[in-house]
Formats: structure tokens, C-alpha cells, sequence
């Protein structure tokens, strides 16, 4: 008998149908000579530390650290009846095919059961993106050695044992000196959820500490060939921040005085150029989580959930779990009949069938760039998107979207730049004509976007300018002057982590890293957490008590700052994933053992238990600031001044208005 292992329930029965095996039997699909059985994601789990040794039930300093000698497996008992099933034929099989997600993860799954019920048969692999028929088809025809892949177990075997080391002592150490100071809670350490916490309760402070500064701008409103437009203030350098704002209030009122009874402003310079923007690459799971938070307000793992759903139940989309936007090159062949699939499944599609252009390739298909996953695209068994659930339309709608983009002409439009004076003071106008809305047709707000989008890149730091047609002016043009406002703003905080925020956070972690090998390895390896694992780490933070969620904004608890004060700062450094990960590459490539890097990760354990074994930790830290009234932050800014509250960010600076003066021209 030839056995197929899968991951999923779901995932066995798609397989199943296209392998014939259309017969249910005890936890699997049979059929001639060929079975196919599955997993319900690991059916091992690491033994606890009492599973070594009785004495470790009671949580006492002494016994640290726990290193097993010898690692072991306990079959989970929540699916011990799949594991029986799994166990019994893989006792009958001839040959094996692992069928597992294509990921190191899902290599361990397979791998685990294989070593723990002792299967010595041969070995295949089947690595599969998709679920549609076409798909699985496609990946039965290109099985691969068992061999090929039997590294990447290695790989998450170590990494297992490495976040075990680190899960079971440093929480125990942690939790047991917050008893000696009175806290009764446990406090949890881990290799990503404890940086994780640390990104959140850095931004907390940022904001907690933050003390506003005030400065000024002037907008001035002219006309030209009975058009109006906008015109910004460049104050003088000297009198401005480094992100280009003036914080000289005499200096910004004498200016906006003398372009009061100047009452024109004269063209100095104009000058357009086209812009030619390329299609965003299809989704990758953070990406999507990270959007998807900002439109719909989903959380983390609310849309990994959908996605889930949308790639196992309805089979629309591609494996979700995955850390790359690229795409294979061989995919673009499937182009026209997806596209032909889409577009019969949804009319709303028909105005995008004239520019739609199925032999075109984006920058997307990208061999090189293709990880173990590749971006996620619809399926070419495609229905009606209006038969989903609202939420699930919403997310499959993007991901559509993002993939129709790629066969779509790129979006240009022309920038235009004038540069006035007004009594002798600077002013800048900047304009924006769309000539080719391009693959911005296939999204669902095209239109709208495009009018709120703006060249704030190229202003960054000063009053952002509205976009606007500017009308045709030329050098010497003058322009009444129709009304000028001295604006008097306040420079903003951080913004709290949103949980799209902190998944972006977390895959961008690389820029809180000097050392820059490290930061490179980050990069590469998309930061920390896995796009599998992300929502789990912030969820389990929410669960816990160290985070908590104001409406969308997230705020660490005292618990939380206590926490991340005691833990070794290896532990809370981002920088350690990515010296584990340099670790398991090199386990990965055969230059060092699984045991050797299992060994040095007990010793340093060993090391670290030894020397915060003996300190003091009180667990006390400042209050978690509140989203809306009530933030550190507003009672600073109250007091500097008591001016009224603006919004907008203080790395961009863009802001709203605190107090406007409208002066008319004389």
C-alpha cells in the first residue's frame, strides 16, 4: 500500500479525490492500493519537564535548569485516536508519501510520527501550494525524494527543542522569583513572544515620555486662470526641525503678515515629471493581516482564520501561510485560465476586461525571489465571490485584487512641482494628474485611492499639501492671493501597535539590530515569529493579560513592563532568532549537527539560569497607557501650552490643525 501523510483533515480529502481514494475508512481515505491518512496538525507534542522526572511537578529555583538527556515525545491526547490510526498504517505501508504543508513545520509533523512509530520504508515527498485539483495533479507528477527535504526537520526539530529550553526554564525561574516578591501569576518567556512583548511596551514608553513641541505652518490659497490651488509655506531652514518644521512663532507670523498685504504670489520655477508605479506584489500572510487590520479592523489571527477557510473549505486562494509576495515563474502559465475563471465567476470584473493582459509578467514571477511558499493567488476553482460571508468576501476580494494587478498596465501620472514667492517667502504647490490609472482599476476603492493618495514622500516632514490638479502655469505667472492660514500645530506621539501594526513590526525587526549580519539574516528570514505563528504569539500575549486591545489599539500591562525590566536582554533581543537562525542553517546545510546545536543552546541556558537566579524582581511596573483620554501623553501636552489636541504622526509629520487664523488679503 502507498500512504499519503497530510497535515489536515481537509487536506487529505482533496488529495483523496484525486487519487481515487473515495472509500472513508478509520482515519483515512482508501482506494486501489493507495491510502491516504492525515494528521490534525502534531499528533507528537515535546514531553514536560515531570515526563523527565516527578520532582519537576513542584516549581522550585534548585531544580534549574531542566535539560533532558534524552528528548521525548508524548502522543497529544486530544488526537490519540488519529495517532493510533496514523501509527496502525503506517505499519502497513509499503512506501510513504509526506504530504504535509511545505514548510519546515510541516516537515516535522510527518517527520516526528515517522521516527516515533518506526516506519523504515521508503520515502517520497509531495510539496504542494495549492489545493485545487490542478494543482495536487500537477504536484503528483513531480514527487521528490524523501531525502530532499529531511534537512528542513532538522531544522524545526531544533528549533523546537531550542524554544523548550527557553519556555520551560526562564518562565519557571521568572514566575518563581515574582512569587518571592508577592506576584501570584506566571510570568511566560519565549524566544518571539517575549521581543514581541517588547515592541509594545517600547512603544508604550515612546508615548508615555513623549513632550510636544508646537510649530507653525501657512497654507496659502491662490488663483490662476480661474482655478484655485495650494500653496505651502518652506520656512527657512535655520528655523525648522530636522523633519523640516518651523518652530519660530515670531518668525511664522511676520511671514504670514507680509504675504497678507503682499497679496500675490509669482511662479518661480514649474516643473512635471511622470511617475510610473509598478503593481504591489500579491500577498504574503503578514502583509494581508497588516491590511487587513487597517481596512476591516480584523485581527491577526481573525485573518489568518479566514484566509485558513478560504484555502482549505472554499479552495479560492492558495496556502495562506506563507512569507512570500513572489510567484514561480511556471505559475504564469495558469494566468489565462484563472483569469477566465475570475472573470466568469464575478461580473462586477467585466469593466476590467479590456485592459486586462494575460501574457504580461510583473515583477512578481521571480524564481529567485520564490521562498518554500510563493505569494497567495486565487485558484482557478473560483465561484462567486457574493456567495461568501461578508468577511471572507472582504479578504478574498483584496487577494483577487492583488493578482489581477499583475496583468494590468502600470499606474503613471504626472507630478507637477511650482515653486512662488510671496513677499519675498517661499511657497511650494504640488499637483498630481493621473494619465493611466492602470492596475489601480482592479481595486475596489481605484478611483477613490488615487484622490487621497499624495507626494507626501517628497514633502515629508512638512505641512503634507491636498492633491490637487494644479492649473498650467509657467515662470513669471502671478497669483492672487484668495485667503492665507497660520496654522498652530503640535507635534504627535507614536501611534499604539495595532495588530497589523505589531505583525510588521515583527517582520521589520531587523532595524532595531546594530550588528549588521544579523540584520541582514533578519531580513532574510522575515523577522520574527513565522507568518504561521505570528497572530498565535499576539494572541497568546492578549490571553495571558500582557497585552490588552482598546478598541483597535494594543497597550502592555504592568505585568508586562515588569517583565521585559527582569528578562535577560538576550532573551528580549530580536538579534537572538537571528543567531538561532544563522545556527540552523548551517544545521540545514549539513555543517553542524542537531545535537551540537541542541548542546550549546543547554549551555547557554545553564548560563543564564545560573546568573539570574539569585536577583530581586518586583513586579510594579508603570500603568499601561490608555488609549483616548486618559494617556500620559495629553497631560504634557496640556501643559505646554493649552493648546488643543491634534492628530497625525510625529515621524511623518503630518498633523491637523490645533488653531487656525484665516487672514484675508488686503
Amino acid at each position: 500500500m502507498r500512504l499519503f501523510l497530510c497535515e489536515k483533515p481537509s487536506q487529505a480529502k482533496d488529495i483523496a479525490k484525486v487519487l481515487g481514494a473515495n472509500r472513508k475508512a478509520d482515519g483515512c481515505w482508501q482506494g486501489t492500493d493507495v491510502c491516504v491518512t492525515w494528521c490534525i496538525g502534531h499528533l507528537l507534542e515535546t514531553a514536560p519537564p515531570d515526563s523527565y522526572d516527578a520532582r519537576y511537578k513542584r516549581w522550585t529555583l534548585d531544580d534549574l535548569p531542566i535539560i533532558p538527556e534524552r528528548w521525548k515525545m508524548l502522543v497529544k491526547p486530544k488526537t490519540a485516536s488519529q495517532f493510533k490510526a496514523v501509527k496502525r498504517l503506517l505499519g502497513e505501508a509499503r512506501e510513504l508519501v509526506i504530504a504535509t504543508d511545505a514548510d519546515r513545520e510541516g516537515e516535522m509533523i510527518a517527520r516526528e510520527l515517522v521516527e516515533h512509530c518506526r516506519y523504515r520504508g521508503p520515502v517520497q515527498r509531495l510539496w504542494l501550494s495549492a489545493l485545487d485539483d490542478a494543482s495536487i495533479r500537477k504536484a503528483l507528477g513531480q514527487l521528490r525524494p524523501g531525502s530532499d527535504t529531511f534537512s528542513l526537520y532538522h531544522c524545526a526539530l531544533g528549533r523546537s527543542r531550542a524554544d523548550w529550553l527557553i519556555g520551560m526554564n526562564m518562565s519557571r525561574l521568572f514566575t518563581l522569583l515574582g512569587r518571592q516578591s508577592g506576584y501570584q501569576g506566571v510570568l511566560p518567556v519565549g524566544r518571539v513572544q517575549t521581543p514581541t512583548l517588547r515592541l509594545v511596551v517600547d512603544r508604550d514608553r515612546s508615548i508615555a515620555d513623549f513632550v510636544p513641541v508646537a510649530y507653525w505652518a501657512i497654507e496659502a490659497q491662490l488663483s490662476h486662470a480661474d482655478s484655485l490651488f495650494s500653496a505651502h509655506w518652506r520656512a527657512p531652514q535655520e528655523a525648522c526641525d530636522d523633519q523640516g518644521r518651523c518652530l519660530n512663532q515670531a518668525l511664522a507670523q511676520l511671514a504670514a503678515s507680509q504675504m497678507q498685504a503682499a497679496g500675490s504670489a509669482r511662479v518661480l520655477k514649474v516643473q512635471t515629471e511622470r511617475v510610473r508605479e509598478a503593481a504591489p506584489l500579491p500577498f504574503d500572510l503578514g502583509t494581508l493581516q497588516e491590511l487587513c487590520s487597517k481596512k476591516f479592523g480584523l485581527g491577526a489571527q481573525e485573518t489568518l482564520d479566514i484566509a485558513q477557510a478560504l484555502y482549505e473549505t472554499h479552495k479560492l486562494i492558495t496556502y495562506p501561510r506563507s512569507d512570500c509576495g513572489y510567484l514561480p515563474v511556471s505559475q504564469h502559465a495558469e494566468a489565462p485560465a484563472i483569469l477566465a475563471a475570475l472573470q466568469r465567476a464575478d461580473s462586477s470584473l467585466a469593466p476590467l476586461q479590456p485592459y486586462l493582459q494575460p501574457e504580461r509578467r510583473s515583477r512578481a514571477w521571480n524564481d529567485a525571489k520564490v521562498s518554500a511558499h510563493h505569494g497567495i493567488i486565487p485558484t482557478v476553482a473560483v465561484s462567486d465571490p457574493a456567495r461568501l460571508p461578508p468577511k471572507h468576501k472582504s479578504v478574498y476580494t483584496l487577494i483577487r485584487a492583488r493578482y489581477l494587478a499583475q496583468f494590468l498596465p502600470h499606474h503613471e501620472y504626472d507630478r507637477t512641482q511650482a515653486e512662488l514667492e510671496c513677499a519675498g517667502h517661499a511657497l511650494r504647490a504640488i499637483g498630481k494628474h493621473i494619465v493611466e490609472p492602470g492596475w489601480r482599476r482592479a481595486l475596489p476603492e481605484a478611483l477613490s485611492s488615487t484622490t487621497k493618495s499624495s507626494s507626501a514622500t517628497a514633502t515629508k516632514g512638512r505641512e503634507a499639501p491636498p492633491v490637487q490638479v494644479l492649473p498650467s502655469l509657467k515662470q513669471g505667472d502671478d497669483c492672487p492671493l484668495q485667503y492665507l492660514q497660520l496654522k498652530d500645530l503640535w507635534t504627535q506621539p507614536p501611534k499604539p501597535f495595532t495588530e497589523g501594526d505589531l505583525i510588521k513590526a515583527m517582520k521589520n525587526v531587523a532595524k532595531l539590530v546594530d550588528d549588521p549580519k544579523l540584520k541582514q539574516k533578519l531580513k532574510e528570514t522575515t523577522g520574527i515569529g513565522t507568518e504561521a505563528t505570528r497572530a498565535s504569539i499576539i494572541q497568546g500575549l492578549l490571553d495571558r493579560g500582557y497585552l490588552i486591545k482598546h478598541g483597535k489599539a494594543l497597550s502592555a500591562t504592568p505585568a508586562a513592563f515588569s517583565l521585559i525590566d527582569a528578562v535577560p536582554k538576550a532573551i528580549a533581543d530580536p538579534g537572538t532568532t537571528a543567531i538561532w537562525e544563522q545556527a540552523l542553517d548551517m544545521v540545514q546545510n549539513g555543517e553542524m549537527s542537531l545535537d551540537e546545536f541542541v548542546t550549546r543552546q543547554s549551555a547557554w541556558m545553564g548560563k543564564l539560569v545560573q546568573r539570574y537566579a539569585g536577583m530581586r524582581l518586583t513586579i510594579n511596573g508603570p500603568p499601561a497607557p490608555a488609549a483616548g483620554k486618559g494617556a500620559p501623553w495629553k497631560k504634557k501636552r496640556r501643559s505646554a501650552g493649552k493648546r488643543k489636541t491634534t492628530t497625525g504622526t510625529a515621524d511623518t509629520g503630518k498633523s491637523k490643525s490645533a488653531g487656525r487664523r484665516t487672514l484675508k488679503p488686503r
